[in-house]
Parts: C-alpha cells; structure tokens; sequence
C-alpha cells in the first residue's frame, strides 16, 4: 500500500517505519480484537496525507535562488559598524561621550544625566547633541531632518 501512494520505493520504505513508530506509540489505543492490518494502513494513509499537506506548503528550490533572495546580512556585518560607531565613541571628548552614553544607551532621562555629571540639565543637552552631531560627522552620515 505505501508503494502504491508514494510511488517511490525509498519513500514507501520512509513511509512504513513512520507508520509503524506510530503505532508503536499509540498501540493503548488499539482495541484488541479488531483488524491490526485495517488499523496500521488507516495510519498510514493518515500519515501520507499529512505528508502531502505539508508537502504543498514546501516551495520548490532546488538551486538555491529562493532561498539566496531572502537571506539577510549575517550579524558579523553588523558587528563591524559597531565596532566603528564604539571606535568613533571614544574620541568624543569625555564630557560628551559620558552624556551620550547615559542619555542614547544606558536610557536615562537628561535630568538623572544632568544630575549625575554634576551640571544643568541644558548643558546636558547640548552635549548629547554636540556628541551626536560629532557622530554623524566622524560617520560622514547625511543629518537627520529636525522636527517640527
């Protein structure tokens, strides 16, 4: 019978043993007394046509071209603009770099960051942004639009 669904011997072979795992597995539901054979090729059909659904959703890509289509940049890419954005970091001047990173990356408000460099709360301010505009030059990034 698994011959004759699947039409390929090493299917068919694949086939029988998944059926027969499962039946294993769930042979307390077998109810003694009844057709074993009825019984193993109802799960096997049940196992094929289960196969089959899922097989459809499958999308033919036997060269790769798909598949290459939809690949993203692997996280090494990323890793070296950090280590150029953590490079450019570390020339800001001190004041700057300590504002820019309590404010852009250790998420706190510009007042906690004002308060825990010891100065108003624009002076703060202004040396995030003037650490940010460094960034974007040292980056050689096209500014950002400025807000409304």
């Amino acid at each position: 019978m698994a011959l004759s669904l699947t039409g390929n011997p090493a299917r068919a072979d694949d086939l029988v043993q998944e059926t027969l795992l499962k039946a294993w597995t769930k042979h307390d539901q077998f109810a003694a007394g009844t057709n074993l054979k009825a019984w193993l090729c109802t799960i096997l059909r049940n196992q094929f046509y289960s196969e089959c659904r899922k097989t459809r959703r499958e999308v033919e890509d036997a060269d790769g071209a798909r598949a290459a289509s939809l690949t993203t940049a692997p996280p090494q890419e990323y890793g070296s603009d950090l280590r150029t954005v953590l490079h450019h970091v570390a020339k800001l001047p001190a004041v700057q770099r300590e504002a820019l990173l309590l404010v852009g990356t250790q998420g706190f408000t510009y007042e906690a960051a004002a308060e825990m460099m010891g100065c108003e709360i624009g002076t703060a301010k202004s040396r995030v942004s003037r650490a940010r505009a460094c960034l974007v030059g040292m980056l050689k990034m096209p500014p950002s639009p400025t807000p409304a």
